[in-house]
């Protein structure tokens, strides 16, 4: 009989993916530019602004890719929000 290839289980998240993901779960709201990139954490009580240095444009890509964000309308047509995506 022949052996089932097993499916390739999706590669760990980074630290940056794992901060980014965590933030998004205690309330903040993730928001790039309209190319994805210069992201930005903000805090939907206070308005408190975050601005990760280690993430960019390939992270946002990287957890969109993976199916854990997806992009929304934001408060201007040139901000795009991304909200987790549910299972």
């Amino acid at each position: 009989m022949a052996k089932k290839k097993a499916a390739n289980p999706l590669p760990k998240l980074t630290k940056t993916e794992q901060d980014l993901l965590s933030h998004i779960q205690r309330g903040y709201e993730l928001e790039t530019d309209s190319l994805g990139g210069k992201p930005v954490l903000r805090h939907l009580k206070d308005n408190e602004e975050i601005r990760p240095q280690s993430a960019n444009r390939n992270t946002i890509k990287a957890l969109e890719q993976r199916g854990l964000i997806s992009p929304g309308k934001g408060r201007d047509p040139l901000i795009i929000v991304w909200h987790l995506k549910k299972k």
